[in-house]
Parts: structure tokens; C-alpha cells; sequence
């Protein structure tokens, strides 16, 4: 029996990618065999409000899904503003460690996700005291990605963040990445190419059933009249997303039956909101974030659901995990992206524009606002797409190979 340690700064009843990405894979590992435990902080993702349950207490465990959670305490902090996500992310370093690591048992492999960046400082001397293999799962290029959205521009702390991460892919047994953009960025940097694993994110199917149908109620609360297409954006409202964008090309498409809603949470919210004022759209309302469960239905209520990204380079490298969950929704899906995910979405059947181009973005969903044959047509081939190639099963236990063979 494979004994694997998760370490992570984010988890559900959280909600948002990479807490699915890694719940599913802990359930998967679980259920084939591998004694599976999972260190993380109390839930405060993305309001920095600590649900009631965690409040007043630094040290939590728990039993779901065939494996066990060891919580700890953190500074919870809203997800924006950099000083305070950064003293958030050194506290689950230090008690992570601290708190945790006696809590544990003795792994023979730790799993660490990144970002954040500090919790594989925490992985990192875990594993080395209880002398385990060690893995570094990349789900973002960091800090690359905040160099290219001008969060970061001191040279002296881009540098030494620099060499932090080339140090941890070092002292990785293995790194894994979620695209082969992301392969090719290590390598071309000096990582070994053996070394380095491209296992990408996917989609559990039983969650979204074929033929889903459509709750009236749903469509209601989200803004949508009786006789409107519902245009869907799910997820994070950061700055990595350009949202805006979207509420611009929902003011060129005013005259046509389409609602646009975005549902989520995130630093670029408020952001979000002044567009709307600004423009004066009719046809656009804001939501806040909705618990995993009530996901499947949302997406099954949807007609089209959206996928955009800003139009920085590196983010050709980087696929939207709810690509996935639409095309497994059946639903017609229009991405403002390029590079790998757009070669993903083309291949799906999707429609692919240009990113932050909202004449581009207007033109296309006006297309599919008049043509229900087609976008049942793009479901269709979406779903068929996704079950050959990203069922997240298959890539768990792709997964688990790997983590099996680091500890032979």
C-alpha cells in the first residue's frame, strides 16, 4: 500500500480548481488502494472568512472520501492584496510543519501543490524528516505569471523567487505540470526532462449526467428571462481572466435575446462591477460563488459558458480547468484564449477567439445566439472529447503509477 501525503494550501469545502483537482485525486488514489492523508489550512478560500466549524482551533482532523484531513491553523486574509496573501501562505508554512507534521504518520511520498510557492518549503523539510520521495505539482508558472500581469516588478525579489523555484524543482524527486507548455518552460530552463511529468487536469463525468437538464428556477435566479440564452461565466473573478472584457462584448450584443452571468469571487470583482455601471449593460449580473455541488446544475441550465483569459503570452501555456466541466456539460463553448487551451477547445468543437477582443468575442456568441442546431451540435462533440481523453480517473491513476514508481 502506497502511503501519500497531499500538501496544500487550498481545499475543499473550498471552492475552485485546484480544490477539485486535488480532492478528486486524493478519492481516486484512495479507492485504488494508496492510504492517502491531505495537509491543509482551515477553509477560507476566497473571503478569508473562516467558516463556523473551524473557528477557534489550530489543529482539525478529519475522515472523507476513503482518506484522511489534517487542518491547521492559518492567517486567513481575503484573496487580494499581496502583502497579506503572503503572510496567509507563511503561516500554513510555519504551522503546516509545526502542527502537522506529527499528525501525518510516516509517508512514502509527498504531493505538494503549487502555488502557493511556500507551501513546498513545508513539503520540502516534511518529507526530508520523514525521509520520503518528494513531488512538486505545478499548476501555475510562479512567479512568471505575476511578472507578466505587473503584480511583481522589484528585480531583486523577482530574482530571488526565481531561484527559490528552480531550487525546489531541483530538490523535487519529480515535478508534475498540468500542460506541456508548463514541460516545455522547465526544461527550457535547465529542469531535466525526465524529471519532469505533464498529467493534466480533467474531469470526474459521473458528476455532470448526459442530457442534463435545465432548472427554470436556476435561470431565474441568475437573470435570464423566459425567452433568453444564458450565457455563463464559472469561476475565479481575478485578474487573470478579463472579465471586463466579456461585459464589453455583452454591450455589442445588447439587441440580441442573450443574458450573460458571472458567478464567483475573486480580486477583479469589484472591477467587474464598475464595468457594468460604467457601460450601462442591461444584460449582465454579477453572483457570488456557489458550493461544488450545485455546479452540475448551473452548467446544465447554461446554453453557452465562457472561457476567457487576458492576452498575456505566457497564458497560452495555461488551461482553464472548467474547460473541462463545460465540455462535459454539453455545453457550446466560446474561449478568448490561444496557444494550448485554444488547440484544446478547437479540437472539442468549440469556438475560439482571440483573447480581450470583444468585437471577436460579440461576432462569435451572436453566431450561436441564432443557431440552437449547432450549439447542441458543440455539446455533443465537447462531452465525446472529454470522455476519450480527460476523464479524471484515467489521469489519477496515471498519477498513481508515477508515485508508485518514485517509491519502488
Amino acid at each position: 500500500m502506497t502511503k501519500v501525503l497531499l500538501v496544500t494550501h487550498y481545499f475543499p469545502p473550498e471552492v475552485g480548481a485546484p480544490q477539485a483537482r486535488l480532492s478528486e485525486m486524493a478519492q481516486a488514489w484512495a479507492g485504488a488502494g494508496a492510504e492517502v492523508t491531505v495537509l491543509t489550512g482551515m477553509p477560507n478560500h476566497p473571503t478569508g472568512v473562516l467558516l463556523p466549524a473551524y473557528r477557534g482551533t489550530v489543529l482539525r482532523r478529519e475522515k472523507r472520501d476513503g482518506y484522511r484531513v489534517v487542518r491547521t491553523w492559518l492567517y486567513a486574509t481575503p484573496n487580494e492584496g499581496i502583502v497579506k496573501k503572503t503572510l496567509g501562505h507563511l503561516s500554513f508554512m510555519v504551522t503546516s510543519v509545526l502542527l502537522g507534521v506529527w499528525q501525518t504518520g510516516r509517508p512514502e511520498v509527498v504531493v505538494v501543490s503549487s502555488p502557493t510557492f511556500f507551501s513546498i518549503g513545508s513539503a520540502w523539510l516534511i518529507a526530508r524528516l520523514r525521509r520520503a520521495r518528494l513531488v512538486v505539482e505545478v499548476r501555475d508558472l510562479w512567479p512568471a505569471i505575476f511578472v507578466e500581469l505587473g503584480v511583481l516588478k522589484n528585480s531583486t525579489l523577482i530574482g530571488i523567487l526565481e531561484r527559490l523555484e528552480l531550487a525546489a524543482y531541483a530538490a523535487a524527486d519529480a515535478v508534475v505540470v498540468v500542460s506541456e507548455g508548463f514541460r516545455e518552460n522547465l526544461v527550457s530552463r535547465g529542469v531535466p526532462g525526465s524529471k519532469v511529468h505533464t498529467i493534466r487536469n480533467g474531469v470526474d463525468l459521473q458528476r455532470f449526467p448526459k442530457d442534463g437538464s435545465p432548472d427554470p428556477d436556476v435561470r431565474q435566479r441568475l437573470g435570464a428571462g423566459p425567452k433568453d440564452l444564458l450565457v455563463l461565466y464559472l469561476g475565479a473573478h481575478g485578474i487573470s481572466q478579463g472579465l471586463p472584457a466579456v461585459v464589453e462584448a455583452a454591450a455589442l450584443v445588447q439587441d440580441e435575446p442573450l443574458h450573460f452571468a458571472f458567478v464567483g469571487e475573486g480580486a477583479d470583482k469589484k472591477r467587474l462591477q464598475q464595468t457594468v455601471e460604467r457601460l450601462g449593460v442591461t444584460n449582465c449580473t454579477l453572483h457570488p460563488a456557489v458550493a461544488r455541488a450545485q455546479v452540475p446544475q448551473l452548467l446544465a441550465s447554461a446554453d453557452i459558458c465562457l472561457v476567457p483569459l487576458r492576452n498575456v503570452p505566457l497564458f497560452s501555456t495555461f488551461i482553464p480547468s472548467k474547460i473541462f466541466e463545460y465540455l462535459a456539460a454539453e455545453k457550446a463553448v466560446v474561449g478568448s484564449v490561444r496557444g494550448e487551451p485554444g488547440r484544446i477547445l478547437a479540437e472539442s468543437g468549440a469556438l475560439v477567439v482571440e483573447p480581450e477582443q470583444p468585437v471577436e468575442l460579440a461576432v462569435a456568441l451572436r453566431a450561436l445566439a441564432q443557431d440552437a442546431d449547432r450549439r447542441r451540435d458543440m455539446g455533443s462533440r465537447g462531452r465525446r472529447y472529454v470522455a476519450a481523453h480527460f476523464d479524471r480517473k484515467e489521469l489519477a491513476a496515471r498519477y498513481l503509477d508515477l508515485l508508485k514508481r518514485l517509491v519502488r
